[in-house]
């Protein structure tokens, strides 16, 4: 389930991509402390794409992320990295050493490749639904009601309307 779900959630992400302007994805929100959509769509697709490219080392570092700021600033280069993402999401479950400097401090704790990919579709939900909150703001661009918003809060929500 953990596929199926990472392609519908960056799908969905890639759908909204293709209905906003420019402006709308490069404008500074009040609502997201100045930040753009295309910053989260960025570092959405980057965490991802750091997990990808450093699958092979067995050592998994986020703050190594690229920052590609073409694709924070063109929808269509987005959508290409979403592709690319989905395309190489598909790889055998393994043991990673993830590495983090906090506060000066270099940690290491022991994870798995379907684990990170787990917190990277959590993360993925959390930063759409801040677009969400700009996308409110904006006014310009109508978005679902699922779109970020757990899968478990869904089926939650579901039960309770029952």
């Amino acid at each position: 389930m953990l596929f199926p779900s990472i392609h519908k959630t960056l799908g969905e992400l890639s759908d909204l991509l293709s209905r906003l302007s420019r402006e709308d994805y490069t404008s500074s929100c009040f609502g997201l402390s100045g930040a753009t959509i295309g910053e989260h769509t960025r570092h959405i697709i980057e965490m991802f794409q750091c997990l990808q490219n450093q699958y092979g080392s067995d050592i998994v570092n986020y703050d190594l992320r690229k920052r590609d700021y073409t694709i924070q600033t063109d929808t269509a280069s987005a959508q290409n990295a979403i592709a690319e993402v989905l395309q190489q999401l598909d790889k055998p479950n393994k043991n990673l050493e993830l590495q983090q400097t906090i506060e000066g401090e270099m940690i290491s704790l022991t994870t798995n490749y379907y684990r990170e990919l787990a917190y990277n579709l959590e993360h993925c939900i959390h930063h759409q639904a801040l677009i969400k909150v700009a996308l409110l703001q904006l006014g310009t661009v109508e978005v679902d009601d699922h779109f970020g918003v757990a899968r478990s809060t869904i089926e939650y929500r579901k039960q309770c309307a029952q």
